[in-house]
């Protein structure tokens, strides 16, 4: 497979069907287009993320921070909903969202170039390691209701049964391996790097912001005021331990029912879903050998400067 270039702007082929000027994104869950068209508000917070990278994470933080109460009209899902996701009608999300008269916050798991950058919006990318954010997404696949996903993506029954997930290590040496163009698997290891490349390149414009999930861990009060400043989003002081409070992992775990990613209900158990969000268990399965593997295979796909932000050392 040929290497990707180190974006510095939308480089990938764009889709002639989409009106807006970006690239089209689409599986048999999800389809950037959906984005073609969408009326963008004044404050409209975007958070576009790998899967299991921290999307939940933020979007109960941006609620936070936007409604200044843990307590949510709605579950986090309909709050703040995913706009590529075939699973839910266009229409639907559109109207929920058209409704909402507080900034909205929009989930994608699109690069920024396969959406519209819009002046009004904040566009938020979280990156986690690969390695912990693959291993979590490994994990995550056994807890998904595939039949319901094929009958609301009109799917067949597969002839036959599946075969079952091999072991958490031995996919893991397969993920690292696999090529895969950016737009047709977007979460192979050419793709996740695609993302945060693209995403890395545009650091420096005014309305993007770039979140290390490591810095989420160690300093959550810390980014989360961070991230309010670049929102221009003003806290009084003595709501912020309750805000805090309300945005980490086992707090939000403990309240799985109303903030898992589960519109459609989806998911087998929605407490699975926060199974341990820590940093490490990627590189712990394999040995030095294989983790040098993955840094020479990373390499080809990401410049050196995002990938010493984003392979920092953590801590047990």
């Amino acid at each position: 497979m040929d290497d990707f270039p180190t974006p510095t702007a939308p480089a990938l082929e764009a889709d002639p069907a989409a009106a807006g000027e970006f690239v089209r994104y689409r599986s048999v869950q999800d389809d950037s287009g959906r984005w073609v068209g969408f009326p963008f508000r004044a404050g409209d917070i975007v958070i576009s993320t790998c899967p299991k990278s921290g999307t939940t994470w933020m979007q109960m933080i941006c609620a936070l921070l936007v409604l200044r109460t843990p307590q949510l009209p709605v579950p986090l899902a309909q709050l703040s909903p995913w706009l590529d996701w075939l699973l839910e009608p266009r229409e639907e999300v559109l109207a929920r969202l058209a409704a909402q008269s507080h900034r909205r916050i929009i989930k994608t798991h699109t690069p920024l170039d396969g959406i519209p950058l819009d002046d009004q919006a904040t566009y938020v990318v979280v990156a986690r390691h690969p390695l912990d954010a693959a291993v979590s997404r490994h994990h995550q696949s056994d807890n998904l209701d595939r039949r319901r996903i094929r009958q609301l993506t009109g799917q067949p029954e597969p002839a036959e049964s599946p075969a079952p997930t091999p072991p958490s290590r031995e996919w893991l040496l397969a993920w690292i391996d696999r090529d895969g163009h950016p737009r047709e698997q977007p979460n192979s290891l050419p793709g996740v790097m695609w993302h945060l490349s693209d995403a890395w390149a545009r650091r420096g414009s005014r309305n993007v912001v770039l979140v290390h999930y490591d810095d989420l861990q160690s300093d959550l009060e810390g980014e989360m005021r961070r991230l309010a400043a670049r929102l221009d989003i003003d806290v009084p002081e003595q709501e912020w331990p309750e805000l805090v409070e309300a945005a980490s992992f086992d707090r939000m775990r403990r309240r799985a029912d109303v903030l898992a990613p589960d519109a459609v209900n989806v998911l087998i158990d929605r407490a699975a879903f926060f199974r341990r969000g820590r940093s490490g268990e990627g590189r712990r399965l394999l040995t030095p050998d294989e983790v040098e593997r993955y840094h020479r295979r990373a390499a080809r796909f990401a410049p050196p400067d995002l990938l010493d932000w984003l392979h920092r050392p953590f801590t047990t």
